[in-house]
């Protein structure tokens, strides 16, 4: 879990740079990228609040049957709201950047990201900076697209894009995913174990997101657009198309 700063009340004026780190993580996969992103920010000398979005009926990982991770998939797919928890009061102090973070679902935000947005994302996000961490199996284009597309609608300014795609090829890695969303272990058969080894983000990803997470805090602390900083990882392996934040 992301490691909680003691909120104070912020100065007037003041010259150190706020960011809130706002996300969902239904695997745990989310929360170690921010853990390394907001490592990189302190060490840019950065402050740094963090808000876990919590269902307010708890989503089990795994789901533990194929049936129920096939209507999991329809639900997300259309979309479907998770009802969220009412955040905690820190979110709407003022924040010189807005981190929201969370995994794609059927190629789009996760279900409380949506309930975020459409309870409070005018109030939250208007006239802010926020810029989109996806962490992914691949398939990430259409949530980066419809999420930008609300948060313009709701006014912010979005900053640019962090995308963290499992590192594994396909067709292994969203057959390895499903299986252990259902609650397998495709990691130990000896067919797919050739082809897909572990779930989730490597150590070099989450190095990779502490890197990004201390160019973000050199950009905030000279009052740089992080538009024009560059935040596409490489890919996790070769031959892989990864087109510019504004393509």
């Amino acid at each position: 879990m992301v490691e909680n700063t003691s909120h104070k009340p912020s100065e007037p004026h003041s010259e150190t740079p706020r960011v809130l780190l706002l996300y969902y993580s239904f695997s745990g996969q989310t929360t170690g990228l921010l853990n390394n992103i907001a490592a990189g920010l302190k060490r840019q000398g950065i402050e740094v609040n963090d808000i876990r979005l919590r269902p307010v009926t708890l989503l089990r990982f795994p789901i533990g049957s194929i049936p129920a991770t096939i209507r999991m998939m329809l639900t997300t797919f259309l979309r479907a709201r998770v009802t969220i928890k009412e955040p905690e009061a820190v979110i709407w102090d003022d924040y010189d950047l807005i981190i929201l973070a969370g995994p794609t679902w059927s190629y789009n935000p996760s279900g409380p990201i949506l309930d975020l947005i459409d309870r409070f994302g005018p109030r939250l996000f208007k006239d802010k900076k926020v810029l989109p961490v996806i962490s992914c199996r691949g398939y990430w284009r259409m949530h980066w697209f419809g999420l930008k597309k609300m948060l313009e609608k709701c006014g912010a300014n979005v900053a640019n894009r962090i995308v963290f795609s499992h590192p594994t090829p396909e067709p292994w890695r969203t057959l390895g995913v499903f299986l252990k969303i259902a609650g397998k272990a495709p990691e130990r058969s000896k067919l797919l174990g050739r082809h897909y080894q572990r779930y989730g983000h490597s150590k070099q990803q989450l190095e990779q997101a502490e890197q990004l997470g201390e160019a973000i805090g050199a950009c905030l602390r000279k009052r740089e657009s992080l538009a024009d900083l560059d935040l596409n990882p490489p890919m996790p392996f070769p031959n892989s198309d990864y087109p510019p934040a504004g393509g």
